[in-house]
């Protein structure tokens, strides 16, 4: 798993610069922020965090402060927030935010500073744009992912040539979206040796963490995905590949028609998924259930897989 944290604290106010009021719940909501929150709308500041760590130097100092003093929209125990790397993903619930920026400008006349005499906020304050929307309560566990990057590559002889619009890439790089990661996108022909020389380029030079193909993975002699991906992975995982398939057959016994490989070259980790949108609207659910903790372990981010089954 990734780093842990803990919710103590979800805030809101309807005007902006002053204190914000604990609350028992609040729902984040996809590209704007907390509802009711003067703070949110479509911009990169949507929901602000603090942790209670942070105010708890300004309580030594004597200052009479608590959640919420400082205008933050969540305060978090058991993490430094301002040490995260702007990009890093939190996953709250089924809420999901990615980190935009660390500190701001401070106000010197706003009415926080007034009340409270000090504002930790500009230091040590984070704010996050929301990916997936959710409620969040007091006591919620927070998990903090660190920055993904992925790539889509889309095969197809027709869509390459411009005759057919791509429906898998674009719905593969909105599900990734939402999930944190920074996306490349790619439509290739279904050429082998094509297909080889990109899966490398990302592997080996742009170092991407994953890499999901689509299309190319059945009986039709231009079908080339899976031999492509074999002559560039170094260790297969078939466990994937063979549980797509099985997820497959609860919903068509065509699944059983799918050539789709999975491996790692290096830290990357490839997948191949069919080349219907429909399937792969299927797939991706079982996807998000696996795919943090492989990454993790690709990486070596965590070596206690037995104590986590």
């Amino acid at each position: 798993m990734g780093s842990k944290a803990r919710v103590v604290a979800v805030s809101v106010s309807e005007t902006k610069g002053v204190q914000k009021v604990p609350q028992q719940v609040v729902r984040l909501v996809q590209g704007h922020g907390v509802q009711g929150d003067a703070h949110a709308g479509p911009w990169h500041r949507q929901v602000s965090l603090l942790a209670c760590e942070s105010i708890e130097k300004m309580q030594r100092m004597g200052l009479a402060v608590s959640e919420g003093s400082f205008a933050e929209n969540i305060a978090t125990s058991g993490v430094s927030l301002h040490t995260l790397p702007v990009g890093s993903v939190l996953r709250i619930g089924e809420a999901v935010l990615r980190v935009t920026q660390i500190g701001k400008e401070c106000h010197t006349g706003c009415a926080i500073r007034q009340q409270a005499g000090d504002c930790v906020m500009p230091r040590e304050g984070i704010f996050a744009e929301v990916l997936v929307s959710g409620e969040v309560r007091p006591g919620d566990e927070m998990v903090i992912w660190p920055v993904r990057r992925a790539a889509v590559v889309s095969l197809s002889d027709r869509g390459y040539r411009g005759e057919r619009a791509d429906a898998c890439g674009p719905l593969i790089s909105e599900w990734l979206l939402h999930r944190g990661f920074a996306v490349d996108y790619l439509l290739l022909a279904d050429d082998q040796e094509m297909i080889v020389m990109h899966l490398k380029t990302l592997c080996d030079e742009a170092k991407v963490d994953l890499v999901l193909t689509t299309g190319g993975t059945g009986f039709s002699p231009r079908d080339n995905t899976p031999e492509a991906t074999r002559a560039v992975i170094e260790r297969e995982a078939p466990g994937l590949a063979e549980g797509l398939r099985f997820f497959g057959l609860q919903k068509t016994p065509r699944a059983m028609l799918s050539r789709g490989v999975a491996g790692l070259r290096g830290q990357t980790l490839i997948i191949n998924l069919p080349g219907s949108p429909k399937a792969v609207a299927d797939y991706l659910p079982v996807l998000d259930e696996v795919l943090p903790h492989a990454l993790q372990v690709s990486f070596g981010e965590t070596m206690n897989c037995a104590d986590e089954a």
